[in-house]
């Protein structure tokens, strides 16, 4: 059985780390399982982890009033979802819905925050990493939002 730093080591996130950053981060994790329905994380409430994805499909959900749900984008496996645990005011932006049986390594954010700042290499390390992320999930968004508003005016 792999420990989580191996774990770690292994994800595409993760690559490129120092070893000693992996076993430094893996004391933050823990295995989690969600069944289909079950919610990762719903807009509004604490921020207090992010997660990466080892089995399974998330949606992420933006709610549109007089619309409902919008799934802006899927994450599966290899991906990490969360941001939110490092900008205050720690809540999360959208709601993360599993579609199937998900399996993910869950992180918890103030136990890393504590850590990037004992460990400001680390910190940047994880920075540039989320930034990738973060730019993603933007275009995603950005991507969704002229699917659904981009006949707008009949253009």
């Amino acid at each position: 059985m792999k420990g989580l730093a191996e774990l770690l080591a292994e994800h595409p996130f993760f690559q490129g780390l120092k070893p000693e950053h992996l076993e430094y981060i893996a004391t933050c994790s823990t295995n989690v399982v969600f069944k289909p329905g079950e919610y990762l994380a719903r807009e509004g409430e604490e921020a207090d982890r992010f997660y990466v994805i080892r089995h399974g499909t998330v949606a992420l959900e933006l709610f549109v009033p007089h619309r409902g749900p919008l799934v802006i984008q899927t994450v599966r496996e290899g991906d990490v979802l969360g941001w939110s645990w490092l900008f205050e005011p720690h809540r999360w932006a959208f709601d993360a819905r599993a579609v199937t049986l998900v399996r993910a390594l869950a992180f918890d954010g103030a136990c890393l925050r504590r850590k990037c700042d004992q460990d400001p290499e680390l910190g940047y390390e994880l920075m540039k990493r989320f930034a990738r992320v973060i730019a993603e999930r933007l275009k995603a968004t950005r991507i969704q939002l002229m699917d659904v508003y981009g006949n707008a005016g009949g253009r």
